[in-house]
């Protein structure tokens, strides 16, 4: 990307704090090994290794891994011992993509590729850890979790089952993620309702195969998928309100392995996203109703598996203005924004919010490619602005006397 002279001026005006500054170019190696070497979902050994070891070499109070499966968890202690605690999240794993981006650096693991940033996040959050590790410039307890399978396995959920609030209580609690927008340095963050809940369904269809050359010996399983699919459209057109909001979109059809076969069977899979729970109990309630109505009318069985997978994250209000408060000290307040609109993605911070405060930002880089694409590029610009930001948020949370 060309760098604007309005971009270069941003970039310029950033405050990034010195121990991060000094230590950008570290962090740019760590970046590109995570890169190079990503890990699909509680697959995170490496990662969670590399995490663990820097941490150690950081002079943190205390490294503790294995929750979730490869979570990490580090505490850091501020001059003053206080008794409040903050706790800053990033995420690890990658995405089952092959990557295209064609960056030096790129993935050395067929089918598996960063192209969400969690090797960024995490990258950030080791970037936060080395400067308040040195400089201990707050009082309280700093909780740093690195989380293992953010992409819809369950990380989050599966760290507090294995006690993660409890055996590391915070008081409050920040996430981030980068924004490919073209814009470095600049902060967003949506108060209230911020980000969209997800529920994944899976609809298998048992007919009846034939000869592709006598159909009406069967029940015709790719016919009954292909109504099936155009039917769960008329939920949202048809049955939720026009001013609520929800997206269904069905992401899988698989059937048949011959050209002169009807198959027996077949499975139909996707997602719905909604931003309240009754909008998602009407979905769903609907997607019953018409899978066991087209069973019957074509005489199959059609059995329908609906789970929720991320909560809708609901930003604190006030500890959004912390958090700006946080970015406009690194930023400046003509880069921060509090106006962004809730986005119809998901994400599994969402379910540590439901049991912690906390909220959840944005940040601008100059790569324009949007998420979950092989060709997606990260700026590593982002790296000391977003460590500098968390690790900011630390001491104006927890501050000196």
């Amino acid at each position: 990307m060309r760098l604007t002279c309005t971009t270069i001026q941003r970039i310029d005006s950033m405050h990034i704090l010195p121990a991060i500054a000094a230590a950008t170019d570290e962090m740019e190696t760590i970046f590109r090994d995570l890169h190079a070497h990503p890990e699909l979902g509680f697959e995170e050994t490496r990662t969670s290794g590399i995490v663990a070891s820097k941490l150690a070499e950081y002079g943190v109070d205390e490294v503790h891994t294995g929750l979730g499966k490869t979570g990490v968890v580090a505490l850091i202690h501020g001059k003053s011992h206080g008794n409040r605690r903050v706790g800053l999240r990033a995420d690890m794993d990658a995405l089952p993509i092959d990557e295209i981006s064609g960056v030096p650096f790129s993935s050395q693991t067929p089918g598996t590729m960063h192209a969400c940033g969690h090797d960024a996040h995490t990258t950030m959050l080791l970037g936060a850890a080395k400067h308040l590790a040195e400089t201990r410039d707050f009082d309280g307890t700093a909780v740093l979790i690195f989380q293992p399978a953010e992409e819809g396995l369950g990380g989050a959920r599966q760290m507090m089952a294995d006690g993660l609030f409890k055996t590391f209580p915070v008081d409050e609690i920040y996430g981030m993620h980068n924004s490919p927008n073209g814009k470095p340095g600049t902060f967003d963050i949506c108060k209230g309702v911020a980000m969209a809940g997800a529920m994944f369904f899976d609809a298998h269809i048992r007919g009846l195969g034939s000869h592709a050359a006598m159909p009406h010996q069967s029940r015709d399983t790719v016919v009954i998928a292909s109504t099936l699919v155009s039917q769960l459209q008329t939920i949202v057109s048809r049955n939720v309100a026009p001013l609520d909001s929800c997206v269904m979109s069905v992401t899988q059809i698989h059937a048949g392995a011959a050209y002169n076969v009807v198959p027996e069977n077949a499975h139909i899979a996707g997602t719905v996203r909604y931003f309240r729970e009754e909008v998602c109990n009407l979905a769903m309630q609907r997607m019953q109703a018409i899978c066991d109505g087209i069973a019957a009318a074509y005489e199959v069985e059609i059995n329908l598996d609906m789970r929720n997978v991320f909560d809708v994250l609901v930003n604190d209000h006030e500890l959004s203005d912390a958090y700006i408060d946080a970015a406009t000290d690194i930023l400046g307040a003509e880069n921060v924004s509090d106006i962004s609109v809730p986005a119809t993605g998901s994400e599994d911070f969402a379910d540590m919010l439901r049991v912690v405060p906390g909220a959840y930002c944005r940040v601008g880089h100059t790569g324009t490619t949007g998420l979950h694409n092989p060709a997606f590029v990260l700026g590593e610009e982002l790296l000391p602005i977003g460590a500098s930001i968390m690790a900011r948020l630390v001491e104006k949370r927890l501050p000196l006397a």
